[in-house]
Parts: C-alpha cells; structure tokens; sequence
C-alpha cells in the first residue's frame, strides 16, 4: 500500500513531535516543575485549554492539579496560582521572587521595556517611586485630586440631566468621565464629551481593552513571532497604540513650549523637570522613551478599570433596588441634597462602603491580573520554579476563594459589615492585586469610585429597561471574564 504524499507529511510530523516531546519530557529544568496537563510539543496546551474562557479552564484545572499548576501557551511555560492563599504567598511573603513583570511580547513590540508598568528592576523602582510621589504630592498647592473627580463628578451630572427621559448606554459617558480625571493630571487639562479627538483615543482605548481580553489577545503573546505578522484582529491592536504614542508625543511637545521650571501644571511638567535635573547622568531613567510610556501606562490603567467598575456597579444596583434604596438612604442622611459628597463621607457611610466594595470583588474586572515572573529559580510549595517563567496569579479565585468568601457567587454586601452594621475588612479583598505590585493608582480609584457613584444617586433615581429579574451580570461570553453585558439605564433627577 502506497503513503500518499499528505500521508507521508502527517507521519513525519508524528515523528517530529514524538521526538519534540521525548526531549521536553527529558528536560530537567522541567521536572520538578508544578504539575499541569501535558503538553504539545510546539502548541503545549492550547488545544486542552479554552482561550476565550481561560480563567474558568483555570479553575477547572485547579480542580485536578491543586492551587499551583503549569500550563504551556506553545512555548511559553507557565505556572497558574489559584486562591487568596496562594496568591498572598507569592506576592506578600515571597515579594522579592515574584514581584518582576513578565513578558508580554505584544507590549514589548512596541513599548520594549519601557515605562512603569511592565519594566523591572531599578528601571521599574525609580519610575514608580516618582510617579507615586508625583501622584499623591500632585498639585503643590494647586487643585487636589478629590477637586478635579468632584468637578468632572458635576460635569458628568450636567451631562446625564441631557438625557432626561430617556434610556442611555451609559459606557461612553463613564469613560469619559474617568479618563478626564487622569487627564487633568498628567495633560494637565479636561476634555470636552464632544471632542472628536478625545472620543476617538477612548474607542481605540477600548477596542484594544476588548482585543486584549479575547483569544486573539492570548495567541498573539504565545505566538508573537507568527501573529505580529499575519493579518487579524491584532494588528488593530498595533495600529491603535501607535496612534495613542503620537498623541502623547504630541502633548509632550507643547508641554515642552510652555514649561515652567518653577510652576509644573501636570506630571508631564514634573517629569520634564526631573529629566532636566538629571541630564548629566549617564544610566538616568528620566528620558523620552519612559516618560513616553508611563504617560500611556496612567492613561490606560486610570481609565478602563474604573469607568468599568463603574458601569457594572450601576447595572447590579438596578438588579438590586433594594441595596439601591439603602445606599440612597445612607447618602441623604450624611451628604443630603445639595451639599456634594467627600472623601472624608466615606467612614461615615459604612453601608455605601461595604456595596463599593462588594461590586469590585463580584465585578471581578481583572480575572486574570496582570502577568507577573520569578525574579530567581525558587522552591514554592515543594515545587522548583525556574528563573523568568511566567506567573499567573488568579485574581478571580482569590476574589471568589470560598474560604474567605461565603457563597462567593452571590452579591451580598454584608459579607463587609460587622454585626453592629459597621464596615469591616476582609482579607481576600485584592481587586487591585498585592504586594509590591499593586496596583499604582488605588488610591486614586478608590477615591474617584465613591465619589462618582455617591454623586450619580446623589442626583438620580435608576430605572432599568428591563425588569430586575431579568439582568443578567455574567461577563459576555468568549471575552476571558474581561467585559460585561452592555446594558441601557434611564436615570431620573431626584
């Protein structure tokens, strides 16, 4: 019986991955790793995994192998951390291993190894000392940073009173809103809800968020070499980055024209004013190429997140009316109805706090966090980990861990209140990840979080276009647990 010439390509290609596969079996750097599903040679695990639902194929491997696993994106190796305890493990008593920033091929294409997000080392320990500095000590005497969220909170309201009567997609209007925010800090200016050049950044903002979370996003990390170079969904993804690096490149030239040594309006003059400081040093990490991509870096982790957390929140309140009620409640008994909210309001409203709090952990914006890599080879849990492999810590799971959360699956925003009705922390509550990495900008999302929605049902009543038993709050299939349902709401002045 002859083989056809496609019969002799397939067993050759057997032959070649039985081969591929006897050589990674015989590998030692991998024998001692944490154990995981095998895999392909060259495609590892991708074709057992569900790449456009990887946090729940996650869960449903931590199920077999236990809360630390190796999983293989074709051959990047990774190691999945499962539950608050082994997350805090990691992150808080094993800072120091596995604190660095991963690679992430699709980033690295076009930001390299700049800026303050996925930088290590001193690059990443001098960029983030000064943004938080600059962020926190931001102003100098000038407008704080709970002004500038309560004038965009009025904004917003002026604008949602336009659409009285009737039912709105209200996601452009929170992005708007909240990117604003970040923009009067590091721009140093607010954008007009019309401005087509500012609605036009915020839509590739979001076309590359959306693409990011699909499996498009996940292939193009694991196969960079092939997918930065075949047409498809993530060469937008490119496109659109490059658009927002002109634009910033744009706003760092006029900020350059009207720089004042004496009087930084903004971060971008602040950081300006350090690279002037420190332009005699050879090695200085303050020079275009970072200020370049921490400037996007801000941009993007201060909008998206939070304008998100945002839309979700309101959405489970019209799920919810009589959490609304109470919430609405509380803030007439401590605001009232004229005097605006304020950040000090926050522990006076235990009630408000515990519902912020319950919409971040059952929104679950960032199932999957952000990648984090061993700094060194390390033993974890009996298991040798190898120098540079890729850490994923499960921020769904830990958000969702039963052992601290009760019915994780249902909102209950009791499970923040003490028996006496007063707020109380939990320690599985790391919406903004942990240790040495969290989040840059927590405080200032916690802060622009209580004040938006205080001040939305401060003014508004909410009515849904469907009725409460019908919302559906399951993220939208096929997105990796990263986007939600749209939805329409009518919001009535009060």
């Amino acid at each position: 019986m002859e083989i056809t010439g496609a019969g002799t390509i397939i067993l050759a290609l057997c032959i070649i991955c039985l081969v591929l596969l006897t050589k990674w079996q015989g590998n030692s750097k991998w024998k001692k790793m944490p154990p995981g599903p095998a895999p392909l040679p060259v495609l590892g695990n991708i074709l057992q995994l569900n790449m456009k639902e990887l946090p729940q194929s996650f869960i449903k491997l931590a199920k077999v192998y236990g809360d630390i696993f190796t999983v293989h994106f074709g051959p990047r190796t990774v190691v999945v951390l499962h539950g608050y305890d082994a997350v805090r493990e990691a992150l808080v008593d094993r800072a120091d291993v596995f604190s660095n920033r991963a690679k992430v091929p699709a980033a690295e294409f076009v930001f390299k190894d700049y800026g303050v997000l996925l930088s290590n080392g001193e690059r990443w320990k001098q960029l983030r000392r000064f943004s938080l500095t600059t962020m926190r000590n931001f102003g100098m005497g000038k407008r704080s940073v709970e002004e500038r969220i309560l004038e965009e909170s009025r904004c917003l309201r002026d604008e949602l009173k336009k659409h009285t009567g009737s039912f709105i997609d209200p996601t452009y209007l929170f992005t708007l809103a909240v990117s604003n925010v970040i923009c009067s800090i590091v721009f140093g200016e607010r954008f007009e809800y019309k401005d087509e050049k500012f609605l036009n950044l915020l839509t590739m903002l979001k076309e590359t968020f959306k693409i990011r979370s699909s499996s498009t996003g996940q292939l193009l990390n694991s196969f960079p070499k092939i997918f930065l170079h075949i047409p498809g969904p993530q060469q937008k993804v490119l496109k659109n980055i490059s658009s927002i690096k002109e634009f910033v490149m744009n706003k760092v030239k006029e900020h350059q024209e009207t720089l004042d040594m004496n009087c930084p309006k903004d971060f971008i003059d602040c950081f300006l004013i350090k690279m002037e400081e420190e332009k005699e040093i050879p090695n200085t990490e303050f020079h275009f190429q970072n200020l370049f991509v921490t400037v996007i870096n801000l941009f993007f982790a201060g909008t998206e997140t939070t304008s998100n957390t945002l839309r979700i929140g309101l959405r489970i309140l019209l799920k919810y009316p009589e959490v609304l009620a109470k919430v609405q409640k509380e803030i007439d008994l401590i605001i009232g109805p004229n005097r605006c909210p304020s950040v000090e309001d926050r522990s006076k409203m235990p009630y408000t706090d515990a519902v912020i709090h319950e919409i971040q952990r059952f929104g679950d914006i960032l199932p999957l966090g952000v990648p984090h890599a061993t700094a060194e080879t390390t033993i974890f849990r009996g298991y040798t980990i190898p120098k540079g492999t890729t850490v994923f810590l499960l921020l769904t799971s830990a958000l969702k861990d039963p052992k601290y959360f009760q019915n994780p699956e249902k909102f209950d925003p009791s499970r923040f209140l003490d028996k006496n009705g007063g707020f109380q922390k939990n320690e599985a509550f790391i919406p903004f990840s942990t240790g040495k990495r969290i989040c840059l900008g927590e405080g200032m999302a916690k802060m622009e979080l209580f004040l938006f929605l205080t001040y939305i049902l401060q003014n508004f009543n909410l009515k849904s276009d469907v009725d409460p038993s019908y919302i559906d709050l399951s993220p939208l299939p096929n997105t990796n647990g990263g986007i939600h349902q749209p939805y329409k709401i009518q919001l009535v002045p009060r």
